[in-house]
């Protein structure tokens, strides 16, 4: 299997001295990850794992069935710090949440607390059957966030491993990952169904990295090399980068976060498993993003209206939309680039 030509220097083994960035990162371990974790409690996001485990659960406890990304977030920022700042109470309360999540999962490794809850609208006015289907996958393709959730999970689940050789979570990723690579895939008992939203693409790579277990690969080659097939049923094509074939596609279109991380699990594919084509979409896309469709602050996703891509050069300043998600999917996307090219230019944009 092929690798990145150029491999990154672990955050781990980096030592700051005293300045700008030693006082930023203090900042973060110090407030903002306490801050994060707490703001996870007062909003009902963890005790949603709570609850989930009772047979009768009631009421959602939060605002909407992605919440479950924001705590597994939080957890792989916490073990990043854990990585290189030892904290026995964090880590602590790391544990604690983490035996709250293993108890939401179900017995096959399923897990997606909302599907146990009651629900009547979110904020915009959605249902329960908007975001969610009769049963289990039935609209991952659309608004579940079925899989975006978990992709999130095995990013966090990794982290924490590395940073306390800890496997509790990692055994819940792998369940589940077991679990999603079984149920999806082109086999004629497996469903041949794609996310609606990318991200699980990059929590299988990662999971395969720290385990080498070649079915997650597989899975998220599934996932990206099956978009733009009408079977699929994704309304809307270019809203979900689904409109062709990832390796026809040559021009940023949609949902910008939803694209950023597609791209980013592109660049991973094509040097693991070394398919060229994918590169060579990402070579078009981004000239067709930097040269058309990236403010100068780096903001990408122009409009509120779907969080996406507009025309070439359609970047207004008063209803900039340029989300935090997307800078982030871009900074994945561009580290990315950087490792399989080594040019200079990817790092600007970073």
């Amino acid at each position: 299997m092929s690798t990145y030509p150029i491999s990154p220097v672990s955050f781990a083994d980096v030592r700051l001295d005293p300045g700008f960035w030693k006082k930023r990162i203090q900042t973060n371990r110090d407030v903002t990850v306490p801050h994060v974790l707490g703001q996870c409690e007062a909003t009902g996001r963890i005790q949603n794992f709570i609850k989930a485990a009772d047979e009768n659960p009631g009421a959602w406890c939060s605002d909407y069935p992605y919440d479950d990304s924001d705590v597994y977030k939080c957890i792989e920022g916490a073990a990043h710090t854990l990585r290189t700042h030892k904290n026995d109470e964090l880590e602590s309360t790391l544990d604690t949440l983490i035996e709250h999540i293993g108890r939401a999962q179900h017995r096959d490794g399923y897990l997606y607390p909302f599907a146990s809850f009651e629900f009547g609208e979110d904020a915009q006015g959605r249902s329960r059957d908007w975001w969610y289907g009769p049963g289990r996958w039935d609209k991952v393709h659309l608004h579940s966030h079925e899989l975006y959730n978990v992709g999130h999970l095995y990013e966090a689940a990794v982290a924490h491993f590395e940073a306390t050789g800890k496997r509790p979570l990692l055994n819940i990723a792998i369940k589940n990952a077991d679990l999603v690579s079984s149920t999806f895939g082109p086999g004629p008992d497996q469903r041949q169904t794609i996310p609606g939203h990318q991200e699980i693409e990059l929590g299988l790579i990662r999971l395969f990295r720290a385990t080498g277990e070649s079915r997650y690969l597989e899975t998220a080659d599934f996932f990206i090399s099956n978009r733009g097939e009408a079977r699929f049923g994704l309304t809307g094509g270019e809203y979900w980068q689904n409109h062709i074939r990832v390796t026809e596609q040559k021009h940023a279109v949609g949902h910008a976060v939803r694209a950023a991380y597609m791209y980013s699990g592109m660049a991973e594919l094509g040097m693991l498993s070394g398919q060229t084509a994918y590169l060579e979409s990402l070579d078009s896309i981004w000239d067709d993003v930097v040269s058309k469709k990236l403010y100068i602050t780096g903001g990408i996703g122009s409009t509120g209206d779907g969080e996406g891509f507009q025309n070439a050069y359609e970047l207004p300043n008063d209803t900039a939309y340029c989300e935090t998600c997307a800078a982030i999917a871009n900074i994945f996307w561009n580290h990315s680039m950087f490792l399989v090219h080594g040019e200079s230019k990817y790092i600007d944009v970073l």
